[in-house]
């Protein structure tokens, strides 16, 4: 049989090809095209098939990466997507969405050795989209039809992963959601140039097709009690998410052209999505966007594309300090983005950003280096439209249950190797109990809850079966 991996000593890393910055600028399809069979097959063929598969080791999923890019390169590719489908219930979504950077193709050992990494999301993303377009995505199906039911509160990655998995063990599931789609972030907070709304709606359709209930505009505590979903459901998973916007300190903050990041987004989505929406763009403003996040970097290219007429990211760290994407970054700098490095506010007027110099002092706790303002140093940037992008924190949970014990983050707390709270039954998961994070550590602990939920349920069911015997 032919040597068909290892061949990175031959055969250069290529991504998928990017759309021309000229044309992209202009609309919010994605950007990246897809590989062809003989493409994905050859830049599969790259792995080296490492002893300890780094790779593999820092994704949050623990995908088995080697093993789908060996069928892939053997041309096995409904192989390859099975494997991949085994660990991941949304393949095609992290493909298109993960930073593979500073995950898998980060620790890629020939990236490390410098021959480039081997394009691993590009070919997660294949295999998946290959499955849906020949039809290898199968329904959602249990083996048999368990009488307990689940509620879980929040249609995002973690509440939908858990909804599968539990589905696929005959419980009966139904997902409550405050928004009119299912999807959360996905649908409503990642722009459409990085994800298409399709890819999120065939998989909530795949799983109300296979049982799953949806009861949407409907927010838990408000709409619908919860201890009124403890009556109505043998467990509970909250996997809300965290939405509440880190505020600004400095004078200027509340002014009315000071928006957040995640407002700004929502309402760029439901325009893609055919939603009329009277709040005002980006288009002809001088925008600034600040914070050096992935929301970051998703604002400011949605600015681009609403036709602004200047666009200037401040980050109070330097370019390699920044949290988000570098994928991402060097995309936004494509389409005309400007950056202002280790730079902060320090007041918002009207028709401009008084910010001022940072350098980075003394490391923090986490190892990062504070930054530290450069006295004297102040310049303007022109901007008569703000947004924060500074990150998320949980909003009051004390609305949902005041029994429901916090971290000191706000965050709920769960028994981490469970994911069960203080009250029995109820258990919580996704970036309500990490604190905002990556998808694919969504649906990870999604998976992880669930597994627990379905021991729980097991051990209620046969108590229950017990006692109706006795």
């Amino acid at each position: 049989m032919p040597q068909r991996m290892l061949q990175f000593v031959t055969i250069g890393g290529r991504m998928p090809k990017k759309r021309p910055v000229e044309v992209r600028r202009e609309d919010f399809v994605e950007i990246y095209g897809d590989y062809i069979d003989a493409r994905a097959r050859e830049q599969a063929s790259r792995c080296s098939q490492c002893g300890v598969p780094f790779c593999q080791s820092h994704c949050p999923l623990h995908n088995n990466i080697p093993d789908w890019l060996m069928l892939t390169a053997e041309g096995r590719v409904e192989d390859a997507y099975r494997v991949s489908a085994a660990t991941n219930n949304m393949p095609e979504i992290c493909g298109r969405i993960c930073p593979q950077d500073r995950l898998c193709e980060g620790a890629c050992v020939i990236e490390q050795s410098g021959h480039g990494t081997v394009t691993i999301g590009s070919i997660e993303r294949y295999l998946t989209d290959t499955a849906w377009e020949k039809g290898w995505v199968e329904p959602v199906s249990p083996h048999r039809e368990l009488p307990l039911s689940v509620g879980i509160i929040g249609a995002g990655p973690a509440g939908l992963a858990a909804a599968e998995q539990l589905r696929l063990q005959g419980w009966q599931v139904t997902v409550y959601d405050r928004h009119d789609r299912a999807g959360g972030l996905l649908i409503y907070g990642i722009p459409n140039f990085k994800l298409d709304k399709s890819i999120v709606a065939r998989r909530t359709k795949r799983l109300e097709d296979g049982g799953i209930e949806f009861v949407l505009n409907c927010d838990v505590g408000t709409d619908i009690s919860f201890a009124k979903l403890q009556r109505k459901h043998q467990a509970v998973l909250i996997a809300t998410g965290v939405y509440k916007a880190r505020d600004l300190a400095c004078p200027g903050a509340g002014e009315p052209h000071v928006r957040a990041a995640l407002p700004f987004l929502i309402e760029n989505n439901r325009r893609d999505l055919g939603d009329k929406i009277q709040a005002d763009t980006a288009e002809g403003r001088d925008v600034v966007v600040i914070g050096g996040g992935d929301t970051a970097m998703d604002c400011v290219r949605t600015a681009v594309r609403q036709g602004a007429n200047s666009v200037t990211c401040l980050y109070r760290r330097d370019a390699a300090n920044m949290p988000g994407s570098k994928r991402e970054t060097r995309n936004a700098r494509e389409e005309g983005v400007g950056f202002e490095w280790l730079a902060g506010p320090k007041a918002i007027h009207n028709d401009k950003v008084r910010a001022e110099r940072m350098h980075l002092g003394a490391r923090d706790k986490s190892g990062r280096q504070n930054p530290e303002v450069l006295k004297g140093s102040d310049f303007d940037v022109r901007a008569d439209l703000v947004i924060k992008a500074l990150g998320f924190t949980p909003e009051a949970m004390d609305t949902l249950s005041p029994d429901l014990m916090l971290t000191r983050r706000d965050t709920v707390k769960v028994n981490p190797l469970t994911f069960e709270t203080n009250i029995s039954g109820v258990y919580a998961a996704g970036d309500i109990v990490r604190g905002a994070s990556l998808v694919v550590w969504a649906i990870r602990e999604g998976r992880d809850a669930a597994t627990h939920m379905h021991g729980y349920l097991r051990d209620l069911m046969a108590a229950n079966m017990k006692a109706a015997a006795a």
